[in-house]
């Protein structure tokens, strides 16, 4: 019996959004609760809510829009400015440069995999999942060793208050981090402005095109993106992996004798588990969705994690089939907004799996029934329990 039974306190039941994504699907494709943005829950509706940009928004934040001095990322804006820093960004973040990391990102996985398997019960988490992708991004942007910490603590503050900072009122320690993280960058910009260094953050600096340089402040933006949302989204994948395993052990077994199948079991992990469940826009004029009436200025929730589990899509949509094909998942957006940062995920996810398929024997999460596995973005903590192998 647990203390909360013991000393009669309520227990909070275990919500399956998973069940409620279906409910919605079946009953309530596009909905909402009073004073809530427009939940859409098909996976043809959020298809088009995604790469209909021209009448779905991601100008979502009043508050940012309206901040003096302010300079919005690439997420949260519409062309053209989304055009010209996405173009220029591009010419610096090539499949060319990400193919490039390939040999820190297995040296850090062995490293940090060696160290997790080497006791029977770790944090996957703060021992693999989150310092894998941080160190990769930090290296990238040329962060020193010393403070990648530092840097992490910032991801995490204001990743967790993502929702306020769009379209809310951000909490003084997000406040705190964002500006202290600023300064950070913006010190190291100034030296590579300077004196160029080999690596992307410097590449950055110095991209020129028919649009012009980036500014600082378009630069800072890109270090909050690279560090906030690729960070987020290869720990989830990893976390997601880590569920795959625990609830269908067989499937670890199965990719150790035909590692072959890993990019799939990437991709199906994505679908099953996405890294992000949901993400925002704003209708931009008055329309409809699937029948029903949307007005200009709404917000619109499309269920990422919802379309991936959608049965009118996907044939056995609730199961894993670690070889689907074809797998048209969402997890990483459509359109305009797809993810720039999907080739590292997939690289950073394939190469963590075999890391662990080689350390391991087994791997199983202490508590499968903890709330943060299907919050937004990915748990702080999560404990598991190791078989190393022989």
């Amino acid at each position: 019996m647990s203390e909360a039974n013991e000393a009669n306190e309520p227990v909070e039941p275990v919500v399956d959004p998973y069940a409620e994504y279906e409910a919605l699907r079946n009953h309530r494709p596009v909905s909402r609760e009073e004073g809530g943005p427009w939940r859409v829950a098909l996976y043809d509706d959020v298809r088009h809510v995604l790469k209909t940009h021209v009448d779905f928004s991601s100008e979502v934040s009043q508050r940012m829009q309206e901040e003096e001095g302010s300079t919005p990322t690439m997420l949260f804006t519409d062309p053209p400015a989304h055009d010209r820093l996405r173009g220029l960004v591009s010419r610096a973040f090539t499949p060319r440069q990400i193919a490039a990391q390939e040999d820190q990102i297995t040296a850090r996985c062995e490293a940090l995999m060696a160290d997790l398997a080497s006791s029977p019960r770790g944090d996957l988490v703060t021992a693999f999942a989150a310092p894998l992708p941080v160190g990769v991004i930090a290296t990238m942007l040329g962060v020193e060793d010393g403070d990648f910490v530092q840097f992490k603590r910032w991801s995490d503050t204001i990743f967790t208050d993502i929702g306020e900072i769009l379209i809310g009122t951000p909490s003084p320690e997000a406040i705190a981090a964002g500006e202290e993280m600023s300064a950070y960058f913006l010190e190291r910009i100034a030296e590579l402005r300077r004196q160029p260094r080999s690596h992307l953050l410097s590449d950055l600096v110095y991209v020129d095109t028919d649009e012009g340089r980036l500014t600082d402040g378009e630069l800072l933006m890109f270090c909050f993106l690279l560090l906030i949302a690729g960070n987020e989204t290869t720990t989830s994948l990893i976390v997601g992996c880590t569920r795959v395993f625990h609830e269908m052990p067989e499937t670890f077994a199965r990719l150790q004798g035909s590692p072959e199948l890993i990019p799939g079991f990437i991709e199906e992990t994505l679908r099953f588990y996405s890294p992000f469940r949901a993400t925002l826009r704003k209708a931009t004029r008055d329309l409809e969705i699937a029948g029903q009436p949307i007005a200009q200025g709404d917000l619109v929730l499309p269920l990422i994690a919802s379309a991936n589990r959608d049965d009118r899509v996907f044939e056995r949509a609730d199961q894993f089939v670690i070889d689907r094909n074809p797998n048209p998942h969402l997890a990483f957006g459509l359109g305009i907004h797809s993810c720039l940062g999907a080739t590292l995920a997939r690289m950073e996810g394939r190469i963590a799996v075999a890391s662990m398929l080689r350390h391991l024997e087994g791997i199983t999460l202490c508590n499968p029934t903890d709330p943060e596995l299907d919050g937004f973005g990915a748990p702080n903590s999560i404990l598991v329990e190791l078989q190393r192998a022989a």
